[in-house]
């Protein structure tokens, strides 16, 4: 049997049944799985449910995938009594002789690490409620997860819808969920006879953040430090005002039929519905109370339909049926999965934090190093739309963005690394450090405009990336000795394990550099602007990759890389990233970065590594022709690149989902097909060995 490749966009073959693709990777649960739970959402907001349908049992899915009810705008900040200055976190660390300050953990204890503790934790991610069911059986008792049996449970990937049908006590309840494709609201529909019973109602618990790592919305003490207010604009509708601190928002639901609300404690509410074995609530959650008529069910239902149908049937697909290759099936599941995980949770008008919509990881905040992790993949799958949503951050932030660059006596913008919606800074003896996210906005500015090449894309991002590569260009260091320009010392470079005062010259930022200094050439090129002398000189003068015996070192400095005893085989193997998102661009030694991906691939403590780490790997494979070591990439079996029933790639018991690797996948997989540019070879990414069939359309190819 020969390989089949399908590329609709050469008019080659029949379009790919997107839908038959989707559905035979429904998702199924047949038992309560605390790592089984299941979204729905719009990118913006997102609501997580158990075996129930809906949030019934957040406590015991505390430890899996959280029950989490999530959205962009939901953001809490504690009081500051201390009245804590961020100039309070800044520290003079000398960067090649110059002193420059940094927003740093202070490691000693007092005012300063107290202010850096502040502003790590605030702004954070709002729990914005739990929304689940109260059941009681036979004698009164409410019933416990355990108490659930015949549990069906099904994510219609096509439609946003999940089924959820159990029994308890012999009873059937069967549950539909959806979310609102446009706005916060979320839609339930139970049909039981238990509801003529009055054996279910409706809970409704409003959690206190956590000043915590992370932030799983089961937390209910502290009382007296938010409150609740209760409105009934009407028998069938609802609604709650929410206050915390200086922050505001509320809750309004939509009934099908008149129920009484009452108050079990000050922040849990029973709404409970009774002489009808069908009962449907609607429930927005909103910045501000809106007066407006909510939908009903079924609209909500029907704009899930329509809304998922329209995502499914926009941008790339893949088909891998027909493949004899037994990872093929898990393959299509992960990547069908993860347009599904992503589009939920990373599609907003933000760059969104790792955990997405779901539970709070550093206090909810993105970071803007993962922002090409959880984004570039739309403009590669033709849904360009979705990534220039969350683009319009860097606008928001350039203010911040400039004064770091200022402060630390550089031009342009540095752009934050772990931020808020506004681009606040935060303090970070590791994120401060890092530089890899700031050719980020050029890169992905530059797929943006391969899709949509217009004079209103240049003008629309023309700020940033010049910014952007003027801060690059002044970063660079002059080094007296050899007349390159370096980078560092004062840098961490994406593999984190490295000190700052002592790196220098990465392989990875260095060729990130050199590429994202050549695209905001072109950028002026395109605007009909000369090119700019300062970033030429840069291009022309960067330090080389630095090698030792035939490979790269992970930096200048690093001459035990690879030893067995070396403390630089964890984290990512960013060394080979100079060949992965980007092209050789005349800058990586194809020959030297083979021995480095053999030399790595060898040696490479895996279980260290985070889930992106997997599909970067991939790429490098494909772009030096082993598509075979791509595919062992993408499946090495270490726990890191878990992937649960739900799609989501798992991490361990701090990250039990981790969407960088969902985004990272994504590209990998556009990379595998499409290719890269100069590329000849049809999918490059996938063995010629007659074992993979493989059909897809609508993808980009990578620069």
């Amino acid at each position: 049997m020969l390989l089949v490749l399908w590329n609709i966009g050469a008019g080659q073959a029949q379009p790919i049944d997107r839908r038959a693709v989707v559905d035979r990777h429904r998702v199924t649960i047949t038992q309560p799985d605390t790592l089984g739970s299941l979204t729905v959402g719009n990118g913006r907001f997102g609501f997580t449910v158990d075996a129930t349908g809906l949030q019934s049992f957040p406590e015991q899915y505390a430890r899996g995938i959280p029950l989490g009810t999530q959205s962009e705008w939901g953001w809490h900040r504690f009081p500051n009594p201390a009245r804590y200055q961020f100039t309070e976190t800044l520290q003079s660390v000398e960067v090649n002789g110059t002193p420059r300050p940094y927003a740093v953990q202070w490691r000693q204890a007092g005012r300063h690490q107290q202010a850096a503790d502040y502003f790590r934790q605030n702004p954070h991610r709002l729990q914005l409620g739990n929304l689940g069911f109260i059941i009681l059986k036979k004698d009164g008792q409410a019933a416990q997860l355990g108490d659930l049996k015949n549990v069906r449970q099904q994510l219609d990937l096509w439609t946003g819808t999940i089924s959820s049908t159990f029994t308890v006590e012999g009873a059937p309840v069967s549950v539909t969920t959806c979310a609102h494709v446009q706005q916060d609201i979320v839609a339930v529909r139970v049909v039981s006879d238990l509801l003529r019973q009055q054996r279910i109602s409706l809970r409704l618990r409003f959690p206190y953040p956590t000043n915590a790592f992370t932030d799983v919305g089961t937390y209910y003490a502290s009382a007296s430090a938010h409150q609740t207010r209760l409105e009934r604009p009407g028998p069938t509708s609802v609604r709650f005002h929410r206050q915390l601190d200086q922050d505001r928002y509320s809750v309004t639901a939509r009934l099908s039929q008149p129920a009484p609300v009452r108050a079990a404690a000050g922040h849990d509410f029973r709404i409970e519905p009774s002489g009808a074995s069908a009962f449907e609530a609607v429930v927005q959650f909103s910045a501000e109370s809106l007066p407006s008529r909510l939908p009903t069910f079924t609209e909500v239902q029907t704009s899930s339909r329509l809304g998922w149908e329209r995502f499914w049937q926009s941008g790339g697909a893949i088909d891998l049926a027909g493949s004899t290759d037994p990872r093929a099936a898990e393959l299509e599941r992960r990547v069908v999965l993860s347009q599904y995980l992503t589009r939920v949770q990373c599609a907003g008008d933000s760059p969104p934090q790792e955990t997405g919509l779901t539970y709070n990881s550093w206090y909810g905040r993105p970071h803007m190093e993962m922002y090409w992790w959880h984004s570039a993949h739309y403009a590669l799958w033709g849904r360009t739309d979705l990534l220039s949503k969350s683009m319009g951050w860097y606008q928001r932030a350039l203010a911040g963005a400039r004064e770091i660059a200022r402060r630390q006596g550089y031009r342009g913008v540095r752009w934050q690394k772990m931020t808020d919606p506004n681009g606040g800074e935060t303090a970070s003896s590791v994120g401060s450090f890092l530089i890899w996210q700031q050719p980020h906005p050029i890169y992905l500015a530059e797929l943006i405009y391969r899709n949509q090449p217009s004079k209103a894309v240049l003008e629309q991002y023309r700020t940033v990336i010049f910014e952007t590569a003027d801060f690059m260009a002044s970063f660079a260091s002059l080094n007296p000795k050899t007349g390159r320009y370096d980078l560092g010392k004062g840098i961490i470079p994406a593999q984190e394990c490295f000190d700052p005062a002592q790196t220098l010259n990465p392989p990875y930022e260095l060729a990130y550099w050199t590429w994202g200094l050549q695209a905001a050439q072109r950028w002026r090129t395109r605007l009909n602007l000369p090119p700019n002398p300062d970033w030429q000189r840069v291009i022309d003068g960067l330090a080389p990759l630095p090698q030792q015996d035939g490979v790269y070192r992970a930096a200048e400095n690093v001459t035990d890389s690879y030893s067995p005893d070396s403390r630089y085989t964890i984290d990512h193997p960013a060394v080979l990233a100079a060949l992965s998102t980007l092209p050789a661009n005349g800058v990586v030694d194809r020959a030297v970065m083979q021995r480095t991906y053999d030399t790595v691939d060898r040696v490479w403590h895996w279980d260290h590594t985070w889930g992106w780490d997997f599909p970067m790997v991939a790429m490098t494979a494909t772009r030096l022709g082993q598509p075979d070591r791509a595919l062992d990439a993408l499946f090495k079996e270490v726990a890191k690149n878990t992937y649960l029933v739900n799609g989501h790639n798992y991490q361990d018991k701090r990250l039990t989902l981790y969407l960088p690797g969902n985004g990272g996948l994504l590209a990998a997989v556009a990379l595998m097909c499409a290719g890269y540019d100069g590329n000849t070879t049809p999918t490059p990414g996938f063995p010629k060995n007659g074992r993979w069939m493989v059909k897809w359309e609508g993808l980009k190819p990578m620069p």
